[in-house]
């Protein structure tokens, strides 16, 4: 393969879809489309307009926006123009991006969809190549460097057809940073082209091969899992891609797109079922679903009122799915598949079939291609042909992770007889106690997976006798707090009556925030960064323990 070229798929349907719709931007009620023949006229333009800027080959080109229609366009160009891009999430302050623009050897910069410009500019060389997406509704007038369409405009569309040798670099994504400083994954074009193995040979997303696909973009596009499960899917199999405008109108602008497949961390899948039991009390659903017509239209309207009444499939990844939380769905007749994988594979490790009646509560088995083990000290290593080439500018980490092609992932687990694997948490996430017992906090909150009352959970706990978890509280349990403390003390003292002594919950705390990308207790892609929740409470830890409340409200 070293002098192969990577077919860039997106060339076969601008030709053989050039007048059907591909990008979907919602503008309140309405829904501008460009179709893939504009999509490639544009990307073109701009591949042109970059290398007038006189920039070396392989320079590494920024990309800062939230998902919208031209961040599709500017990470084609990229490619088109032989650059490589480096993303970045959105929500970055101006020491984070300055921090990332000068260690990612970033030449140029395309700016979009922001609410915090203003703040973040004052990071950036203003002196560098900048392009500015149009701007948004309530979003920042990003008003130096060059302008969208002004910019796009004064080029002519690159005739060349390009494709990089599949040993180029495709990509550098710095990763979100659960466990310390971001990363940067090195990827190339033969990582990319390796994971249509996932389609191919097995098809968790159902995609139609034909290009009869509808996609909704949400999650941010610079995370692994977007870029290869939903940009790059629909590059190779076609279809259409729908933008969400912001949080307000997610609902809104799910339920018009009813795509095809439909990708969510567990955070998202949780917030679905919290909205409907506001509206209809577990109890009553119980009822209600035991009549078997009334469970029928019952199953039928609320997947419709999610906008999942066409998905052929679900799916979830980047954290833990609570099991509990899987069957809830399934008790409504929504299947998910559970899924595992990081930035260092390309999304691409192991997939269980939601109807597969083998593996309960694993994250399923190797996708082909995929090898796995787990090492004596119970980590899971993993081999196949999706894995990083290395950290950028860090030899060291690089050599920590890769040895003798084994991709060392930090994540704690177990293999069964069968072959699935089942994960119980990340090796930097284990803490001692002050009698001497180190705690996985992963498996502890397990036990907690599908309570209605919380929305997001964090075992705690570093140098007190005993854990405690952390829990933010759903509507449900903040509109009657009597009731919510004696149904979680019931539930504190079941889940303990199994656990060893030392692992034993002493206390669960009610925290009166939300943990959030904005307020830094969370990743963009909503997993818990657990040092940061500790330097927030850890201080509180010892009185809470020594209270004589089994349930406490910050």
């Amino acid at each position: 393969m070293n002098n192969e070229l990577f077919d860039f798929p997106f060339y076969k349907w601008e030709k053989e879809l050039a007048d059907k719709p591909f990008l979907k931007q919602p503008f309140g009620n309405l829904w501008e489309t460009y179709t893939w023949n504009e999509v490639g006229l544009m990307a073109r333009k701009l591949s042109n307009g970059l290398k007038s800027l006189g920039l070396e080959k392989d320079s590494h080109i920024g990309l800062v926006s939230k998902n919208c229609r031209e961040w599709v366009i500017a990470d084609l160009a990229i490619s088109m123009a032989g650059y490589i891009s480096v993303p970045f999430f959105p929500t970055l302050n101006s020491k984070e991006i300055k921090n990332l623009l000068t260690f990612g050897d970033v030449k140029a910069l395309f700016v979009g969809k922001l609410e915090n410009w203003e703040e973040m500019k004052k990071g950036v060389d203003l002196e560098m190549p900048i392009i500015a997406f149009p701007q948004y509704k309530d979003h920042s007038k990003v008003e130096v460097g060059h302008q969208w369409h002004e910019f796009i405009n004064k080029f002519d569309a690159q005739t060349e057809d390009f494709r990089p040798n599949l040993k180029d670099i495709w990509t550098v994504i710095f990763t979100s940073g659960t466990t310390g400083d971001p990363k940067g994954v090195v990827l190339t074009y033969e990582t990319l082209f390796n994971t249509k193995r996932i389609t191919e040979d097995g098809n968790p997303l159902k995609v139609d091969l034909s290009g009869k696909n509808r996609f909704i973009s949400y999650m941010p596009l610079n995370h692994i899992f977007e870029r290869v499960v939903i940009e790059h899917v629909a590059f190779r199999y076609g279809g259409t891609i729908s933008f969400v405008e912001s949080l307000e109108t997610f609902a809104q602008n799910l339920n018009d797109t009813q795509p095809t497949a439909f990708q969510g961390v567990p955070r998202i899948y949780m917030k679905f079922q919290e909205k409907i039991l506001m509206k209809m009390p577990q109890a009553k659903l119980d009822k209600l679903l035991k009549i078997p017509i009334i469970s029928w239209l019952i199953k039928r309207k609320l997947k419709g009122a999610l906008g999942m009444s066409k998905a052929k499939a679900l799916v979830t990844g980047a954290a833990a799915m609570p099991l509990e939380l899987l069957d809830w769905y399934r008790s409504l007749g929504i299947f998910i598949t559970n899924g595992y994988g990081m930035t260092e594979n390309c999304a691409t490790c192991t997939n269980l079939d939601p109807y597969q009646p083998l593996g309960r509560g694993s994250v399923g088995r190797p996708t082909p291609g995929v090898d796995l083990k787990i090492s004596d000290q119970g980590e899971i290593l993993m081999k196949g042909p999706f894995i990083l080439s290395c950290y950028y500018k860090n030899e060291e980490v690089t050599n920590e992770t890769l040895k003798d092609g084994w991709l060392h992932t930090g994540d704690k687990g177990h293999i069964d007889d069968d072959g699935f694997l089942f994960i119980t948490g990340r090796i930097k996430d284990m803490f001692k106690t002050s009698k001497g017992k180190y705690i996985e906090p992963g498996v502890l909150e397990a036990y907690f997976g599908n309570v209605s009352e919380f929305s997001q959970v964090c075992v705690v706990g570093l140098n007190c006798d005993q854990p405690l978890l952390l829990a933010v509280p759903t509507e449900i349990a903040k509109n009657n707090k009597e009731v919510t403390n004696s149904k979680i003390s019931k539930i504190l003292e079941k889940v303990n009556s199994n656990l060893d002594n030392y692992k034993k919950m002493s206390k669960i705390i009610f925290v009166q925030e939300d943990w959030l990308p904005e307020n830094g207790m969370t990743t963009p892609t909503l997993k818990i960064k657990r040092s940061k929740i500790d330097e927030k409470f850890s201080s509180q830890y010892l009185n809470w323990f020594k209270s004589e409340e089994d349930v406490i409200w910050e």
